[in-house]
């Protein structure tokens, strides 16, 4: 039987009593893509927070191909291969987006190293080879900072895929982006996973349709069901918890 590459077993986060997750259990398997719902508080954020090491859980185990991740610091999750792209896109807005692509592919994670601008020849490649998939070549000498918010979620994903995570963990990609670039982003991501385990926590349920992947729902911190997006929306409890309801 396949082991899940990335998982969270009875987990659960208190905030001073309140719980955020309870009894928590997810598996993510490799080459997945996975979408997570769920309305205000169903606790999104903390289950991605607990993953990267933000939020330490109450109880209950995160495991990365079989090895424990409580306890460990963000910077060391992500050295183990879990990448995190929030909700904002985090790019740094006076370098050139060949520049932005090029630390994040850099090998050398000390500051020295990175000024020097000393990039292996299969790094540049990649650089090159990303910023063509996400279509951004033709602004490789522009500032990050003069793109749409399209284009820079596009640059922030593909600073992302730069470092080779295994996970990526995507944080409503398609916030404030046009129906086009919607469309686009979906493509882009649905191109990603295999190579990639990708979870993607959205609200834009025609973003999720065009994902056309399995959905968990989450509600006050558990899983309230599985499964595609029309069985989801057909269910008795996600209407009454989730659907026609203001989104977070």
């Amino acid at each position: 039987m396949t082991q899940p590459l990335l998982e969270l077993n009875d987990v659960s986060v208190s905030f001073d009593g309140f719980y955020a997750l309870t009894d928590l259990s997810i598996k993510l398997y490799k080459g997945e893509l996975k979408s997570i719902i769920g309305p205000n508080g169903a606790g999104k954020t903390t289950f991605l927070d607990v993953i990267t090491g933000k939020v330490r859980p109450t109880k209950g185990t995160v495991t990365f191909k079989g090895q424990s991740l409580v306890g460990l610091s963000e910077q060391r999750i992500s050295r183990e291969g879990i990448g995190r792209k929030f909700q904002t896109p985090r790019v740094f807005d006076n370098l050139t987006v060949l520049r932005n692509l090029e630390l994040a592919a850099s090998p050398y994670k000390n500051p020295f190293s990175l000024l020097a601008n000393r990039l292996p020849t299969s790094a540049k490649d990649e650089v090159h080879r990303l910023m063509n998939y996400v279509g951004l070549a033709p602004h490789a000498t522009a500032k990050a900072g003069s793109l749409s918010h399209g284009q820079k979620q596009w640059l922030a994903i593909a600073m992302l895929v730069a470092q080779s995570p295994e996970v990526l963990l995507l944080d409503e990609p398609v916030a404030g982006l046009t129906d086009e670039e919607t469309v686009r982003t979906a493509e882009l991501i649905k191109s990603l996973a295999g190579d990639h385990t990708v979870v993607v926590i959205e609200h834009d349920m025609e973003f999720i349709r065009d994902l056309d992947f399995d959905v968990t729902v989450l509600h006050q911190g558990q899983v309230l069901t599985e499964g595609s997006l029309d069985q989801v929306k057909a269910d008795p409890r996600v209407i009454e918890v989730y659907l026609g309801k203001t989104e977070d």
